[in-house]
């Protein structure tokens, strides 16, 4: 029998049942499970998207047969190091380590234009929702919090093709650290400095996205968490969760010369 087929008690052949999604483990033990998100799916359900019905917390929960519950985000464009709590014990000490900023995040993007080799971003984020999401103010404005991101350049490429008001188009890959974990804290910050990531619909630049989407075929957001470094909240073991960039995001350094550079950081 076919695969793409089954075959009813009566005969006649139906659609093979569709295989459930899964997510690619990256660590498990009783406590913990680390996932590699891919770009354009939530974490869980957000008013931002009310129309979206795939979540990793629900995907996982299927594929493992148990509750999870997620101690950090990542944005819906990006892809990379996620990390579950089995329980809401460890939910609560994972969580409280990530407020102590004792969890280290370590981020590959492709940005514009070519930032300094090394840096640090201190500039403070307010709490409210960005005018750029075009969502009507809802709260007081709230105070602006410390916000700090470290960045280091690691490859640049120089594209033969007009963009803004010069002949050619400048790109970046770059390794990002942030110390604290505000909203959109690495978008925002790219954006603050004038070297936002490619793909970045909110807080990007329209002219360069599409020049990549034509390019090299590929829309989403190029930022990616490549390793996540803390200590087991129970035992103190040092875990170190680390996952290769998905299959469209190394397509994009391929085609750039930049995979070297990114299996270094790796």
């Amino acid at each position: 029998m076919s695969d793409a087929v089954s075959t009813t008690a009566a005969g006649a052949s139906a659609p093979a049942a569709q295989a459930a999604e899964t997510l690619p483990i990256l660590y498990r033990d009783d406590c913990l499970v680390a996932v590699h998100k891919p770009s354009g799916l939530l974490v869980h359900r957000s008013v931002l998207d009310v129309h979206e019905e795939r979540f990793a917390v629900q995907i996982l929960r299927d594929q493992i047969g148990r509750h999870v519950h997620p101690v950090h985000r990542l944005d819906k464009g990006t892809s990379g190091v996620l990390l579950f709590a089995l329980d809401r014990e460890t939910a609560a000490l994972v969580s409280s380590a990530f407020e102590r900023q004792a969890v280290r995040k370590t981020y590959l993007a492709v940005v514009r234009g070519h930032p300094p080799a090394d840096g640090v971003i201190d500039h403070p984020l307010t709490r409210r929702f960005d005018d750029a999401e075009r969502r009507p103010e809802t709260v007081a404005e709230a105070p602006a919090q410390d916000a700090v991101t470290h960045v280091r350049r690691l490859a640049t490429a120089e594209l033969p093709y007009r963009v803004d008001r010069y002949p050619t188009s400048r790109y970046a890959l770059v390794e990002l650290s942030p110390a604290t974990g505000r909203r959109h804290q690495i978008r925002r910050h790219l954006k603050h400095i004038s070297h936002p990531i490619i793909g970045d619909a909110t807080f990007g630049k329209g002219r360069h996205n599409r020049l990549f989407a034509q390019l090299f075929g590929t829309s989403r957001l190029l930022l990616a968490c490549t390793r996540m470094q803390l200590a087991h909240p129970h035992t103190g073991e040092a875990l170190d969760l680390r996952t290769p960039l998905a299959d469209d995001f190394a397509r994009v350094l391929d085609a750039l010369g930049w995979r070297e550079a990114a299996m270094a950081s790796w």
